[in-house]
């Protein structure tokens, strides 16, 4: 199983079907902090998570990236991993969020900085992206702090229900990373 130690307290995991119950209680009480930015929200019954856990299973064994819990202090506090690779054209783009109480400690930082050194070196890619609602200030901090530029804007590009977010494009190649902050 795959463990990546972010700090003492902190660490990434794969995901497992017997996260389900408490990754669908942490998405429910934190459904106010997301849902303004994830369209999933709203689907996180039990069954609905087992059946995105086990898409990350899926995704795992066809080699198309991986899904991680964020465990600290021995509890999921969120979820971060790659939305899929092109291994053709050496890219891969990252998701995350974290639970409202454990934002501002540099976990998700650390985090997604784990991901996007794993995708440039274990794998060898060329390309990282991440992508972020215009309004979403602390989502945006983590790619301009791990040294991604803004390449521009995707207008209208997810849909939310009924309204459309506009997104903004940040990628990192591999000759601009220089590893973890």
């Amino acid at each position: 199983m795959l463990r990546c130690d972010l700090d003492p307290r902190t660490h990434l995991r794969l995901l497992g079907e017997a996260d389900a119950t408490e990754l669908a209680a942490l998405v429910r009480a934190n459904r106010h902090h997301l849902a303004p930015w994830m369209p999933w929200v709203g689907e996180e019954s039990p069954s609905a998570t087992l059946a995105f856990i086990r898409g990350t299973r899926r995704q795992l064994a066809e080699e198309n990236g991986f899904q991680t819990a964020i465990v600290h202090d021995g509890a999921i506090a969120g979820v971060v991993g790659f939305h899929g690779v092109d291994r053709v054209n050496r890219a891969t783009s990252i998701g995350y969020w974290l639970a409202a109480d454990r934002q501002g400690q540099g976990i998700m930082t650390r985090a997604v900085a784990a991901l996007v050194g794993h995708a440039l070196t274990a794998w060898k890619l060329h390309r990282v992206e991440i992508r972020v609602a215009t309004g979403n200030a602390r989502s945006r901090a983590i790619p301009e702090r791990l040294g991604f530029r803004r390449e521009g804007t995707l207008r209208g590009a997810e849909r939310h229900g009924e309204r459309f977010l506009d997104l903004d494009v940040f990628a990192l190649l591999a000759p601009e990373w220089r590893g973890a902050p």
